[in-house]
């Protein structure tokens, strides 16, 4: 570009700086490769996801779990619970007989940090002593403390004067 001598742009020379910038069909041609390019990458990113998608579709199949004994009905007064182990000798479980005659069962291990969780039946909640950490007996939901996952709840079907686990829940990714 030609300066005049005092070293600035001539007024002609500013406005031939700004020609590229009033073309339509330059911004057109940026704006369309940037809706070709965002498209692109929506696909892609789809098609990454998609088998991830699918089986969360699917959901998970049952596990077939043995049906335990885990105590009979007499052995358990109502505010009471029995330690017991399921669905095998790895994972311990707690059986409570609610005072309303319903019986709840839940793996013990704390979903925080899986420290043993035990029944308190004068504070009616399922706690942690590791951390405070405190579930609801009729859930298994966490109550106070760190966990933020409830409890896996085992499924119980009382027959012939006994409690049996039958399978189990578990509503979170472990």
């Amino acid at each position: 570009m030609p300066k005049h001598e005092t070293g600035k742009h001539s007024e002609s020379d500013l406005l031939h700086l700004v020609d590229n910038v009033n073309r339509e069909e330059d911004v057109d041609y940026n704006r369309r490769s940037f809706l070709k390019a965002m498209f692109a990458a929506g696909l892609t990113m789809s098609a990454a996801t998609l088998p991830f998608s699918i089986h969360a579709l699917a959901g998970k199949k049952k596990e077939a779990l043995p049906q335990v004994k885990i105590a009979d009905v007499k052995d358990v007064p109502k505010g009471g619970s029995v330690v017991f182990n399921y669905p095998d000798e790895s994972q311990p479980a707690v059986l409570v007989h609610l005072n309303s005659g319903k019986y709840k069962a839940y793996n013990s291990k704390c979903t925080h940090l899986q420290c043993s969780v035990f029944w308190s039946p004068e504070q009616e909640k399922l706690v942690c002593p590791c951390h405070h950490g405190f579930f609801s007996v009729e859930n298994g939901q966490p109550l106070a403390g760190p966990p933020k996952r409830e409890l896996p709840l085992i499924e119980l079907e009382v027959r012939n004067g006994a409690i049996y686990a039958i399978g189990r829940k578990v509503r979170h990714h472990v």
